[in-house]
């Protein structure tokens, strides 16, 4: 009698985050993240920081929450996995004279110690962690009780939730690995933090997606958003062609404008947890 034995591996996060730093690093996303900056200025308002207090951004970018909330007089710790997007954090901040710190960090092993910061946030970036509960678990864990985690996220329906599957059906994401768009799931939130939270408030809102036509909207990403970016390159010219097209089949289901111009809602969740 032959015997078949199936054994399943856990996803190698090291090897994708290797992957995902290059992906992100390509490109320019500053060009991108920069246009969200209302996000952080939103999010700061609802964690509402004392001056003064420590606040420690995950997967910052080029800096949006982390500009928010120094201009709040809070003492920002900015993080990223990836140091081009730092230095671009930096440059925003010497521009405005706000003192942050920088350094380099991944999600899913902050080097903080328990309960260091009175707040925790990020923008559209920690979501992007491929092993997401340790992530959540991270982000807990360097929150003093008391404390605030602060986030915005994707929803999985949103225009953004909907690009990622655009994305995932041309260049399929590693095994294992579960679309960013997670975090935008308020179940899932409750299953990440409920244990450590003594609530979670959650809003949803709208980020409007502007540019003159679909089309120059699906270039501007295929140039500078680091995923599509490498999307575009991992494919042959039919199979662009055919990938640009699906971009902007998304952008219509979505598209509001009425002139030939690109006006799309992007919901996401903005979710504010006290630590138990």
């Amino acid at each position: 009698m032959n015997i078949v034995t199936q054994i399943t591996s856990a996803p190698d996060f090291v090897a994708i985050k290797q992957k995902q730093n290059a992906a992100w690093a390509s490109g320019d996303y500053s060009r991108i993240g920069i246009t969200l900056q209302i996000v952080g200025e939103q999010l700061a308002e609802a964690v509402d920081p004392s001056a003064g207090a420590s606040v420690l951004d995950v997967a910052a970018g080029n800096g949006n929450a982390t500009l928010a909330f120094a201009r709040r007089g809070a003492n920002v710790t900015s993080t990223d996995y990836v140091g081009d997007l730092l230095a671009r954090g930096r440059a925003r901040a010497e521009a405005d004279g706000l003192d942050v710190r920088f350094q380099i960090a991944d999600a899913e092993a902050l080097p903080f110690t328990d309960g260091e910061f009175d707040a925790v946030v990020s923008t559209f970036g920690v979501m992007f962690s491929p092993n997401q509960a340790q992530a959540a678990a991270e982000l807990a864990r360097v929150c003093r009780p008391g404390g605030r985690i602060g986030l915005a996220n994707w929803t999985p329906s949103s225009f953004i939730g909907q690009l990622f599957k655009t994305v995932g059906a041309h260049v399929p994401p590693p095994a294992g690995v579960q679309s960013p768009a997670l975090w935008g799931d308020e179940n899932w939130l409750q299953t990440a933090f409920g244990a450590s939270a003594a609530s979670i408030e959650i809003v949803r809102r709208n980020f409007i997606f502007r540019a003159e036509t679909p089309s120059s909207f699906v270039d501007l990403f295929r140039d500078y958003y680091g995923p599509v970016h490498k999307a575009f390159l991992a494919l042959d010219e039919t199979a662009r062609e055919g990938f640009h097209d699906a971009i902007e089949e998304t952008i219509d289901r979505f598209n509001v404008a009425t002139d030939g111009s690109m006006r799309v809602p992007g919901e996401y969740l903005e979710v504010v947890i006290t630590r138990a």
